[in-house]
């Protein structure tokens, strides 16, 4: 095993070089945040430019598109199923279809709960410009929080997902993370644990044993990771070690880079093995699509919008979505606290594309955002528009109420039947279930009504809504399901919320077994 001083390079000279590229890092970030609006415009009709000579750049007649306004009433919004059969054409080996320069590496997407994968296109340029440009901000952003890091004196702790790269008809596809691990120089590997060969490895229950064996022998600094799946490993590490606390196998570690889903029903269960005010958590906001926000400030959730990696953005109000009415706007003409859904243009060559994740504003100078869902996780089934937020939210001020521990859940509607009115209905697993569950369903109730007037106008009276119901599940029961569905792994994700109960009414029917 790697001894914990391997590969370590003095910290002086790392910050030095470090100094230096964040002065002028920084430079250009304050100049998307002082002129947000014309770094956007600049970078559409550069898009458009290069992109102008393609198959679809010739098709919307990209070079003569002079404004917002003809690019947004020319070219159509799409959703995967309808940029789909393009994206085979590339995978095929066809070039210059959607972007100009070739495209050999697609990522295939985890985060999609259909059965159907998502190949999404991933170029030089969006590996450059997006990917690896953030990886590098986050550092830059961190650093300049904390002048005291010694991130450079260990190494990080990544946990990826589980999928090796496959080739086919001269194209590559894979986890995102696989793509970037595959990309990067030789010598990244030497600030990193575990090892390629271990980060690539497809089973995952053999992969997590690998990882622990790995990572414990090594002067861990920094984690990345989604927060259920990085859990998982860190339990295990403690398990091996016979330890209560993380800081007993990595004394020096500082910090915890973390994304994909929400980090609030984890706060209490990272605290108990992390027993440090010291301790800092950075959010990201990243997708196969690309790299969107990062958190700039200590002990904040809200994440800066980076405009310069070579993204458009615009944003469909949630009021108007999937409707006759529904208007797309660009950054320009966001506002603070509006539920949005995101549309990307990139430099991978997506074009006005759906990306299927919600966001809303909390500053407009900078601008900050907070993820609160997915436009298909929600359950709306009554008027209600329950979002993800909402129940992150609650579940965490009920979990301090009643010192609940959550590990997962899920929930869709009980539909009218006859005389009956509806309601939600919950499975969740818990580390430490409630000591009575009643109360937990009263609470929980109660928290969702104060967050979401929807919520309560229809559970008012029980108007609408009877009280949620809700299941304890046995313990395991959504690693199996995953399991079943071949979704094991580090960027895998339970579906939270959904208007159907095809999900629960497996899940149910798991549990009972």
């Amino acid at each position: 095993m790697a001894s914990k001083d391997s590969y370590s390079m003095p910290i002086p000279i790392v910050n030095s070089i470090a100094s230096w590229f964040l002065k002028k890092r920084f430079h250009q970030i304050e100049l998307f945040i002082k002129y947000p609006n014309e770094v956007q415009n600049e970078l559409l009709f550069s898009l458009l430019k290069v992109a102008k000579d393609t198959e679809i750049g010739r098709k919307y007649n990209f070079e003569s598109i002079k404004s917002y306004r003809e690019f947004n009433q020319r070219i159509p919004i799409v959703n995967y199923e309808e940029f789909q059969p393009l994206i085979e054409r590339s995978r095929n080996g066809e070039q210059n279809i959607f972007w100009p320069s070739a495209i050999k590496w697609f990522a295939k997407s985890s985060g999609t709960t259909n059965a159907k994968s998502k190949f999404i296109p991933v170029s030089a340029e969006s590996l450059e410009d997006c990917h690896y440009a953030a990886s590098k901000d986050l550092l830059c952003m961190y650093l300049n929080n904390n002048e005291d890091a010694q991130l450079f004196t260990g190494k990080s702790l990544r946990l990826g997902g589980s999928k090796e790269l496959y080739k086919e008809n001269g194209t590559v596809f894979g986890d995102l993370s696989a793509i970037l691990i595959d990309n990067m120089p030789f010598w990244a590997e030497f600030s990193s644990t575990p090892s390629n060969k271990v980060s690539l490895m497809s089973d995952w229950d053999a992969k997590l044993q690998a990882v622990v064996e790995e990572t414990i022998e090594e002067n861990v600094t920094s984690l990345a990771g989604v927060p259920s799946w990085m859990l998982v490993l860190l339990n295990n590490v403690l398990e091996k070690t016979n330890k209560d606390s993380l800081f007993d196998i990595w004394p020096n570690l500082e910090v915890y880079f973390h994304g994909g889903v929400s980090f609030n029903p984890y706060v209490e269960q990272y605290k108990a093995i992390l027993p440090s005010h010291k301790f800092r958590y950075y959010e990201i906001y990243n997708a196969s699509e690309g790299f969107f926000a990062i958190q700039d400030q200590n002990n904040s959730s809200d994440l800066l919008l980076m405009l310069d990696y070579g993204i458009f953005y615009e944003f469909i109000p949630m009021g108007t979505y999937g409707t006759p009415h529904q208007t797309v706007i660009p950054l320009s003409d966001v506002q603070l606290n509006v539920n949005y859904a995101v549309l990307i243009t990139t430099n991978a060559g997506l074009w006005r594309y759906k990306i299927g994740d919600t966001i809303r504003f909390v500053s407009l100078s900078p601008h900050r955002i907070k993820v609160t869902g997915r436009t298909k996780h929600h359950i709306n089934a009554f008027g209600e528009e329950l979002i993800i937020e909402n129940a992150e939210s609650a579940f965490k001020n009920v979990c301090q109420q009643t010192s609940a521990e959550i590990v997962d859940y899920t929930a869709a509607p009980i539909f009218m039947e006859g005389k009956e009115k509806g309601s939600h209905e919950w499975i969740i697993e818990f580390k430490t279930p409630p000591k009575d569950m009643s109360n937990f369903e009263l609470l929980f109730d109660l928290e969702l009504q104060a967050l979401n007037s929807d919520y309560e106008a229809k559970r008012l009276n029980n108007m609408t809504l009877n009280k949620p119901k809700i299941h304890s599940a046995r313990p395991n029961l959504f690693y199996d399901w995953l399991r079943e569905n071949d979704k094991l792994g580090g960027q895998h994700k339970v579906p939270r919320l959904s208007n159907s109960r095809a999900y629960l009414e497996e899940l149910l029917q798991l549990n009972s077994q």
